[in-house]
């Protein structure tokens, strides 16, 4: 436990590196989101100052364990905006990612921001994969306590290569990242994405397209 402890308060350590301005910064000590308002801004309305408590900067449930009993093997638990409101306007945001053994956090962008990743459990193999025209893959096996950064926008993955679940802690640049599951965004997409642009753009058969669609 001790050795966790460490390693979450060097996990929050890296929220430091993460605020690189693709965010305004606050001109006021704090901006609670009020959740309860219908106003749409960029970012959340903040709460009546006067009524802001304890609770507004606070999350508990980081130490429970995400059910990992799904097709992938894994289970993110966000601590953004949505779920902590003393994050609004802050830049910030974070989240702890479950693994079974070989379980995978599937391809995904976050499309407003960057996130630095820290294990604290087991071995992942991660990458990401840089714009075209290259597309090169930059990849790497990861143990407990190392870190590694996913930039802004960029195609990334994990996957525990261990035969025990692993845990992971993701500070992010923003306090409502985003997440883009690749294969949910184009097999999945509501309403479906014309079966003849998958076929061309993937170079397979149009069956193969509609039997990966059939399975979103």
């Amino acid at each position: 436990m001790a050795k966790h402890l460490a390693l979450l308060s060097l996990a929050a350590l890296s929220f430091c590196n993460l605020v690189l301005g693709f965010e305004p910064k606050p001109l006021q000590d704090f901006c609670v989101a009020d959740t309860t308002s219908s106003a749409r801004v960029n970012g959340l309305v903040c709460k009546n100052p006067t009524a802001v408590g304890a609770h507004d900067f606070s999350f508990i449930g980081l130490h429970i364990a995400g059910n990992t009993s799904n097709p992938f093997g894994s289970r993110v638990t966000p601590v953004t905006v949505a779920q902590l409101p003393g994050l609004n306007s802050l830049g910030i945001s974070m989240a702890r990612i479950d693994y079974a053994p070989w379980g995978i956090n599937p391809p995904h962008t976050h499309p407003r921001a960057s996130e630095i990743l820290t294990v604290l459990e087991g071995s992942l193999l991660v990458g990401f994969v840089t714009s075209n025209p290259e597309n090169r893959l930059i990849t790497k096996v990861l143990q407990e306590g190392d870190v590694f950064v996913f930039p802004v926008g960029l195609i990334h993955f994990q996957r525990n290569v261990g035969y025990g679940n692993a845990v992971a802690i993701a500070a992010l640049s923003s306090q409502n990242p985003g997440v883009i599951t690749i294969a949910n965004a184009v097999f999945g997409s509501n309403a479906t994405i014309d079966s003849e642009v998958l076929t061309k753009a993937f170079q397979v058969d149009e069956k193969i397209v509609e039997q990966i669609q059939s399975k979103f």
